[in-house]
């Protein structure tokens, strides 16, 4: 009897990289100081006085013991007791603690916020050399006229144009433009066909102007028999959109 075939493996693509988004380490302390501030929010200098009197408390308790005498979170809590009791100390008697209105807290969050910035535009850039990888790969075989564009391309363009030295890649050109004019991939939403008003430059405009409104005066007419339209778009842009609203206006 024939043994049965191993299930068969699927190789991943080499040129779609998975990109992952990178997770943020947990940190003790920045944990231990949120929770004493969402404590402290409404409390007058007295009763954090009273809170710190509890945490000090607590820390001596942990020295007793082995396993919680490197508490970092506990440390971390402690100090932040401390410095608002200081702060409520040289405050106006009667405020209370509102983190909306502490300076340090308003720091770190708009630290936070820098940063989370920068983290989003490192993903993106990595995002962005993954996509232009993959359409690299794609012209390589051949195959790119079979993919379709995503959200995001007109920036690989971008990437693929600096990579080329600023040599603008006609067969990219015409692929966004054969697709915006066909309404393909994103380019299926209203949204996504505006926004490439502002994100592709004027000659991929046009091109795509004048494929649209061929292919409604003669559909089912072969790409490669339109191939003049790019010669058009990219040696007079503005004439070859003018062409296209002129059909246009004929057509209706």
């Amino acid at each position: 009897m024939t043994p049965p075939l191993p299930p068969r493996r699927t190789a991943r693509s080499p040129y779609a990289p998975h990109v992952a988004a990178p997770r943020e380490p947990v940190d003790p302390a920045r944990i231990g100081r949120r929770v004493v501030r969402r404590r402290a929010k409404g409390m007058n200098a007295d009763a954090v006085a009273a809170a710190l009197q509890d945490a000090l408390f607590d820390a001596r308790q942990d020295l007793r013991h082995e396993d919680l005498a490197d508490d970092v979170r506990g440390r971390a809590e402690l100090a932040e007791w401390e410095r608002i009791d200081q702060l409520l100390a040289a405050a106006v008697p009667g405020t209370v603690y509102d983190p909306d209105t502490d300076e340090v807290v308003q720091a770190e969050l708009a630290a936070d916020a820098a940063a989370a910035a920068r983290e989003a535009e490192l993903r993106e850039a990595a995002r962005i050399a993954a996509r232009a990888d993959e359409l690299q790969a794609l012209r390589r075989l051949g195959t790119l006229e079979q993919a379709q564009p995503r959200d995001g391309d007109e920036a690989v363009r971008e990437e693929l144009t600096r990579r080329a030295s600023g040599y603008v890649q006609a067969d990219v050109d015409a692929w966004l433009a054969r697709a915006l004019a066909a309404h393909l991939g994103h380019y299926r939403t209203p949204a996504a066909r505006e926004a490439a008003a502002g994100l592709l430059p004027q000659p991929v405009l046009a091109h795509a102007a004048l494929l649209a409104e061929l292919a409604r005066l003669l559909p089912g007419t072969d790409a490669d028999q339109l191939a003049f339209a790019a010669r058009l778009a990219t040696t007079d842009p503005e004439a070859t959109g003018a062409l296209a609203a002129f059909l246009a206006r004929a057509r209706s």
